[in-house]
């Protein structure tokens, strides 16, 4: 085999290469987008003596994701194009959970790890909707709905358990204002969720 013959392949590779336009450019990466945690809670006298767990949230797969999802009908789901949120949306909410009861100090310690202390309850949660809904016209409006279930260690016994939804509207239809929205929506659930823990674990018998 000559020379000439077998440096052939290595010139066309060359040549393609620099052809603008021949091989694909990657992608560029999507926006990332992340929930606040609540605060500004009311004080409160001296926190529960509870030792609170806060289970990872469980999903449906169209939800345990970090694309943001939109629904555009009752039976439809789809996501933005080039937006994410900073990790699976069930590990951002229980993230921003822990968060939030923390900032309200109305119980003695909550985390998301078994091992840090003796759990004295555990607070379940299941993401039923987490997403921008269009009806036709316009901006979008948020839309969540979450099921929370409190359970008392160790014997496992139900304490509470309640559904809690919530809808804001984006102020305009482009994806600073509805994931603002998102975030201003999830922040008066995530609110109620507190509050309504606190409140039950503050009546069970220790």
């Amino acid at each position: 085999m000559s020379r000439s013959f077998r440096v052939l392949p290595l010139v066309l590779l060359l040549g393609l290469a620099g052809c603008g336009g021949i091989l694909p450019k990657p992608a560029a990466p999507p926006s990332l987008y992340r929930l606040t945690a609540v605060s500004g809670f009311t004080a409160t006298a001296a926190p529960v003596p509870v030792q609170l767990l806060i289970d990872a949230p469980s999903a449906e797969a169209a939800l345990d994701t970090t694309r943001i999802a939109l629904g555009r009908s009752a039976t439809t789901l789809d996501y933005f194009a080039d937006a994410a949120w900073t990790d699976r949306l069930p590990v951002v909410v229980q993230a921003r959970l822990v968060q939030s009861f923390e900032n309200s100090h109305r119980l003695a310690a909550v985390s998301a790890t078994a091992t840090l202390f003796r759990v004295d309850a555990v607070l379940t949660t299941e993401l039923h909707h987490f997403e921008a809904s269009y009806d036709g016209v316009g901006a979008p409006h948020w839309r969540i709905e979450i099921a929370v279930k409190l359970i008392h260690q160790p014997d496992r016994k139900l304490v509470a358990e309640r559904i809690f939804t919530g809808e804001a509207p984006a102020a305009r239809n482009d994806m600073a204002s509805i994931v603002d929205a998102a975030d201003e929506d999830w922040r008066g659930v995530a609110r109620q969720i507190v509050d309504w823990a606190a409140d039950n674990l503050s009546r069970v018998p220790r």
